[in-house]
């Protein structure tokens, strides 16, 4: 993987504005300035966590736990403001993870007031953030924006951060009547045999460029014995199906069974927040297959979860996530730079 190394720069030091962040007193308002600056594209989670922050804000012995564990939890409890009059109008946080034994930096929560924007603000924290790392020796800082913010994505390819993936959350509602699609694929139980291929698509769908930040764990979709005591144990009703293709080629010879190759796989687990589906299908897969899938899914599971989320990679199947009934909730560039 290519990086870009960025240099050492300290024009945000010493602005009487740029303090860094303080937990006893800043959270609730830097919860309100982003509630301010996202609310117009917050989903639940987002609401849930400023809701959170300002709950934190409020409550003493988290913040004497926080003062602890800035460095070691990978929550938002470091980073800079910008403050002016007296009031919170500009933060960048810093949120430490990681990985494969290397620490990490997520700068998230990048927002400015509306009143005080193209003033600078939003480069000045993200530079005095890198600088942060720097102190650190951090060497390996993310990013995420949204895809329709080309502003903030000119500022960041500037400062020196390079696409590494992109990625769109789906959500749909469940529906025991929706229509199946009018294909020849056969839609089964995932069958064990085909676990290594499924492996394999989730790995590359699902990569472990961004592990440390998903925390994605496909264990319980392995086959076996013990994996299945396991769940029961837990009481996890992990749900699977699989879209299986004739291959045309086979006898149909009425004596031999109908050879079918496997195109896509689809897995359920019940997680409590955030994405419940994974998809998983080869790079030269039917797109057909995916949307089958998907709308099993949406079929199989309109009596215990009345909205299903599933986030994929952006790509050539897009449509066939739309088409079966899936709505673009949000797209998110995930950018990287090497310090």
């Amino acid at each position: 993987m290519s990086s870009i190394t960025i240099p050492a720069r300290a024009e945000a030091d010493g602005h009487p504005s740029l303090r860094p962040l303080n937990i006893l007193r800043d959270l609730p308002a830097v919860a309100d300035l982003i509630e301010t600056c996202f609310s117009s594209t917050m989903d639940n989670e987002g609401r849930r966590y400023v809701q959170d922050m300002r709950r934190a804000g409020k409550d003493n012995s988290f913040i004497k736990w926080a003062n602890r564990a800035i460095e070691t939890t990978s929550l938002p409890l470091s980073g800079y403001v910008w403050e002016e009059s007296g009031k919170v109008v500009g933060n960048a946080s810093l949120v430490p993870f990681k990985h494969n034994k290397q620490r990490i930096y997520l700068i998230a929560n990048v927002a400015v007031h509306p009143d005080f924007r193209r003033r600078g603000i939003a480069r000045a924290l993200t530079q005095r953030a890198l600088q942060h790392a720097r102190e650190k020796d951090v060497k390996n800082i993310w990013l995420h924006v949204r895809d329709d913010n080309p502003g903030a994505i000119e500022l960041y390819a500037q400062l020196g951060f390079a696409e590494r993936a992109r990625r769109t959350s789906w959500l749909a509602s469940t529906d025991s009547h929706a229509t199946p699609l009018q294909t020849n694929f056969n839609i089964t139980k995932r069958n064990p045999r085909d676990w290594q291929t499924q492996r394999d698509w989730l790995a590359r769908l699902y990569p472990d460029l961004l592990a440390w930040h998903r925390n994605w764990s496909f264990s319980p979709l392995r086959p076996g014995l013990w994996n299945w005591l396991y769940l029961m144990f837990i009481d996890m009703n992990v749900r699977q199906w699989a879209a299986m293709k004739k291959d045309p080629s086979s006898s149909e010879s009425p004596q031999y069974q109908p050879a079918e190759t496997l195109e896509a796989t689809l897995a359920w687990m019940p997680q409590g927040h955030g994405e419940a589906l994974f998809a998983a299908i080869g790079e030269r897969s039917d797109p057909d297959a995916l949307t089958a899938l998907l709308l099993e899914a949406r079929r199989e599971l309109y009596y215990s979860h009345p909205n299903i989320i599933l986030e994929f990679p952006s790509s050539e199947f897009d449509n066939a996530i739309q088409a079966a009934g899936f709505k673009p909730q949000r797209t998110l560039i995930w950018m990287q730079a090497t310090l």
